[in-house]
């Protein structure tokens, strides 16, 4: 209890320190206690072994180990939590304004040393995607201690620390030969669960055993055959497996209890939507911390599986969409600003709520954003950018060095190059992660371009009477005249944010408009107005999906000191049920209402009323995972099996909101369909299948379908069309 009090005076004193007390008192929604709300935050992204050697002793030995960490390398080369906890310490991270990092998988990997058929290197674990016990640690980035070190460190500098976790896989294993690697081996907490080879005859069973995605038949473009076959060559987890399903929730419990805020998931496009649904409505019931996952896309177009993910699951996406765009516009130049300002409105359509998606300029998977060709002005551009747009951003390691790398060879995830404070592009980021902080419309505000051309891209983010213009000139030769600017920020005179630091320049307004102005070569302007007062404003709930007695956050503007009312669609919350009240930040319990989408608003204690926030969705109860499967069901050209029932996560007999299509490709094949739903655990549903081609519905005429869902473990139910 003592550790905890002090723990939690550092972090009130480091909060204080970092926003200046009275603005830590008025704004809790930028507080690191606030692990829902993210789009207050600017992420940095750590390959946690590429960047600072902080404890040596616990560099692996022999050939895992690289001394020289040469450009490209795939062995270890020694970076740890200490290293990262030593760069927190000498404020490395509070000097360019970041407020989250992101590391690698912490989770214990495997060790062995993996030369692939024609690979040109030995490869390890080093990134941390290759688990094998997930309730312990990578002993080359540290123990326990060195880990909740690095969370109290970062937490007393009002830093929050995202795991990435690997719910999809273990580690590589070969089909035909056990002794490839470690076999695909997993552990609880030191004790041997199951390898992949011979795991299929195994009671209870880890693993999917259906094969390798096949690229040559077109496979990866199969949702079905993604998330039922193994992923190259990595060992497939079976989350219908109720050993699974409990070891990852006691799992993910266990780095939750630690103190971590965030979650990233990795390949998410690989496992059902059901499961995930189950994992997260876990984690929100337990300790709801921000989750965004990873669906590779290697184009801005649209994805509607993605899409129904980011709305559907409880979880959130890498923008992928908002990346590839970005890339084409400032690092290729083979797209226009007209074709990104699609991109952001068709995305701003899909995505029920954009601002919780995270956009980024590279990560860990594609290529870096700065090459040897584009001038550093490109990669500052794209910086501004992502620091602006809607979204949660998130920063590759290095990209403030302007490090260069591509995928292929690995030197995207090079040793950091180094750890200088005075380079633009880490002093961009300090001024626009202070902006984020101190005006709500970059969190929370709507977006809106304002002109456009070739070369020059303005848009606007507004939210109640705050605003931020913000300007870019991606030619770097010419300026452009803007004329016929038009903008919400009041009368007055407004100075670059930036302080010219990207050739910025002063405007004025007057009754909405700019007068003409050049905007310089190459430049990057951002002006601002913050309201003195805001009206109850809500910006944001997190997490958006819970079942009643859940806790969830209400962060926005202008909800005064005294506790109001919450309303869920038309009931009311008051009294204790509502956690804690403050005038950026409200903690209240979902209330006992029918499951289902619930708009929430507020009324102040002054009887005044805030915006609704649409679409938070209800949960029946707790959740588990059933696999509901249909034997002997023909169709015709066009139609597709279909799953609803009585509850609202099966849709509540809408054939519009019913579960699917069905698959019918790898566990189970047509005639036969089967689907993983999330579903309220110890529940009598009663659910039918029907067959669906357009409006055209078609119900099984059978009675309807009866099952006592299991009150935690997972369970297959399958019936006859």
């Amino acid at each position: 209890m003592n550790n905890e009090l002090t723990t939690r005076m550092r972090v009130l004193v480091a909060s204080m320190a970092l926003f200046g007390a009275g603005t830590a008192a008025a704004a809790p929604d930028t507080a690191v206690s606030n692990k829902q709300n993210f789009t207050t935050d600017v992420v940095y992204q750590i390959v946690t072994d590429r960047f600072v050697d902080g404890a040596m002793g616990n560099n692996p030995t022999g050939a895992m180990f690289s001394s020289t960490c040469a450009s490209g390398t795939k062995l270890y080369c020694g970076g740890d939590w200490a290293g990262i906890t030593q760069k927190i310490n000498d404020n490395y991270f509070t000097d360019m304004g970041i407020t989250a990092l992101w590391i690698s998988p912490p989770v214990e990997n495997i060790d062995a040393v993996i030369t692939y058929s024609g690979g040109p290197k030995p490869i390890t674990s080093s990134h941390g995607y290759w688990g094998r016990d997930f309730k312990r640690t990578n002993p080359y980035f540290g123990h326990f201690t060195d880990f909740t070190t690095m969370i109290n460190a970062a937490h007393a500098k009002g830093i929050k620390v995202i795991i990435d976790f690997v719910p999809n896989h273990s580690s590589p294993a070969d089909v035909n030969n056990p002794g490839f690697a470690e076999n695909g081996r997993l552990y609880n907490d030191g004790v041997l669960l199951s390898g992949y080879t011979g795991d299929a005859s195994n009671n209870p069973r880890y693993f999917h055993h259906y094969g390798y995605i096949d690229g040559s038949l077109g496979e990866w473009d199969i949702l079905e055959t993604t998330q039922y076959k193994m992923m190259y060559d990595l060992a497939d987890l079976d989350q219908t497996s109720s050993a699974v399903d409990t070891y990852l929730k006691e799992s993910i419990k266990k780095w939750l209890d630690l103190g971590v805020d965030g979650i990233r998931v990795d390949a998410i496009k690989h496992m059902s939507l059901g499961s995930q649904k189950n994992l997260f409505a876990y984690i929100y019931g337990y300790k709801p911390v921000y989750i965004f996952g990873e669906w590779m896309m290697s184009s801005p177009a649209p994805d509607p599986a993605s899409t129904e993910y980011a709305d559907k699951s409880g979880g959130n996406l890498l923008n992928f969409r908002y990346a590839r765009i970005l890339r084409e516009v400032l690092r290729s130049g083979t797209a226009s600003w007209t074709d990104f300002d699609s991109v952001i409105n068709a995305t701003a359509t899909d995505y029920k709520r954009l601002i919780d998606q995270a956009v980024f300029m590279d990560n860990h998977d594609v290529d870096r954003f700065q090459t040897a060709t584009n001038t550093q002005r490109n990669l500052e551009q794209a910086l501004a950018l992502t620091l602006t747009v809607p979204g949660v951003p998130v920063l590759y390691y290095g990209t403030e060095q302007y490090m260069q790398g591509d995928y292929d060879s690995n030197k995207a995830r090079d040793l950091m190059t180094s750890f200088s404070k005075t380079t633009k592009a880490y002093l961009v980021t300090k001024d626009l992660s202070t902006l984020r902080k101190s005006n709500p419309a970059l969190a929370y505000g709507s977006m809106q371009q304002r002109w456009v051309n070739n070369d020059v891209y303005i848009f606007e983010r507004k939210f109640g009477s705050n605003v931020v213009l913000v300007a870019v000139n991606r030619h770097q030769s010419n300026p452009v005249s803007i004329s016929g600017l038009l903008t919400s920020l009041p009368n007055g005179s407004y100075t670059d944010v930036l302080g010219a630091k990207l050739s910025g320049n002063t405007i004025s307004a007057s009754a909405g408009a700019v007068p003409t102005f050049n905007l310089a070569a190459g430049a990057v302007a951002v002006w601002q107005y913050k309201a003195p007062t805001n009206a109850a404003s809500i910006g944001h709930v997190g997490p958006m999906m819970g079942k009643p007695g859940n806790t969830i956050t209400i962060s926005g503007r202008g909800f005064g000191a005294t506790k109001g009312t919450v309303y869920f669609g038309t009931t009311a919350v008051t009294g204790t049920n509502i956690v804690s009240w403050e005038d950026s930040s409200i903690q209240v319990k979902v209330p006992s209402v029918a499951a289902g989408k619930r708009a929430i608003k507020i009324a102040t204690s002054t009887a005044a009323q805030s915006n609704a926030y649409p679409d938070y969705t209800v949960l029946t109860g707790n959740q588990v995972l059933v696999r509901f499967v249909v034997k002997n069901a023909t169709t015709t050209f066009g139609q597709n099996l279909y799953l609803s029932g009585n509850v609202d996560e099966l849709g509540n007999w809408d054939p519009n909101k019913a579960i699917g299509p069905l698959n019918n490709k790898v566990v189970y094949q047509y005639p036969n369909w089967y689907v993983d739903v999330s579903v309220p655990a110890g529940y009598n549903l009663q659910y039918k299948f029907l067959k669906k081609n357009g409006a055209n519905v078609e119900w099984n005429p059978k009675a309807n379908e009866q099952l006592l869902t299991p009150a935690s473990s997972t369970t297959t139910r399958e019936t006859d069309w």
